[in-house]
């Protein structure tokens, strides 16, 4: 298991991560999501030991990480590192003997897992050949050489199309599935939502929530979809009830507690017909945007 505590970064007068705390159990896919600047990218850094702390520690099963045991991290940094005029397969297979593997079993994996991703008949080409999509295949194949113990992986989905993206996401499964810890960053919410375990949320360099999808939800305010058979503009003036979309016939509303919402459906009986009045259950995006403007 990952576990980060309290960890900061500073720069200057300026804190890029301030006290960040979280875990990634063993066989766990926990997303990290955050606007630009959030301090994701960082974070991750300080994991992989590219950054040094100014403060807090990175665990790996209770005790302070080694470089032992980043050694087998796999790590897709931001920046894509392949190098450009190079044939990928070379890259692959020497990348795979940075991790310890012989130079035959590098090449025998990374030519399994690219020909698995129609890059078959492209081992020897060089990467600048490829196209984008392709590339960041090369890039997540190159993360998940030699076995790696954890992924840490920095917007591993940009640029894929929705097959390579079933794709990936696959492969992440198999290493969950094995017991390794995954922690993946991405702006694609919904892809988050589906894939992970668990998810935390960046905003100004501190975490401003974290939990299961269905934990954030139940987390979040309480809201209710009333559609009855006349303009609700009188909705407006219900004690205890803040309306956040009203169209005609159908508001939506936030109640300040649930004795407001049982008001509001009887008030609405007594005027007429009721056609709907059912909880709202926010997506992963809307929880985002009410965590960070707080």
């Amino acid at each position: 298991m990952l576990e980060v505590t309290g960890l900061s970064r500073a720069y200057g007068d300026r804190l890029a991560v301030d006290d960040v705390g979280f875990t990634v159990p063993d066989g766990r896919m926990v997303g990290f999501v955050g606007g630009n600047g959030a301090g994701k990218t960082t974070t991750m850094r300080m994991i992989m030991g590219v950054l040094a702390p100014s403060a807090g520690e990175v665990l790996w099963d209770g005790a302070p990480v080694a470089r032992e045991d980043r050694v087998r991290f796999g790590y897709m940094p931001e920046e894509r590192g392949l190098y450009p005029k190079q044939p990928v397969l070379g890259q692959l297979t020497y990348l795979g003997q940075l991790h310890g593997m012989t130079q035959a079993a590098a090449r025998d994996r990374s030519t399994d897992l690219l020909t698995r991703f129609g890059l078959g008949e492209r081992l020897t080409s060089k990467v600048e050949t490829l196209s984008l999509g392709n590339q960041q295949r090369a890039q997540i194949i190159a993360s998940v050489l030699g076995d790696p113990k954890m992924l840490v992986l920095d917007e591993p989905f940009s640029g894929l199309d929705p097959a390579a993206v079933d794709q990936m996401s696959e492969l992440l499964r198999e290493h969950t599935s094995a017991g390794a810890p995954v922690l993946f960053s991405s702006h694609q919410l919904d892809l988050v939502d589906r894939l992970c375990d668990s998810i935390v949320v960046l905003h100004g360099g501190r975490v401003v929530a974290q939990g299961t999808s269905e934990q954030l939800r139940d987390s979040a305010p309480l809201r209710y979809r009333l559609t009855t058979g006349e303009d609700t503009g009188w909705v407006r003036g219900a004690p205890g009830i803040e309306v956040i979309d009203l169209d005609g016939p159908s508001v939506l509303v936030q109640p300040q507690d649930e004795a407001a919402a049982e008001r509001l459906l009887a008030d609405a009986v007594a005027r007429g017909r009721v056609r709907e009045f059912s909880l709202v259950r926010p997506s992963l995006s809307e929880i985002y945007r009410e965590v960070a403007a707080a």
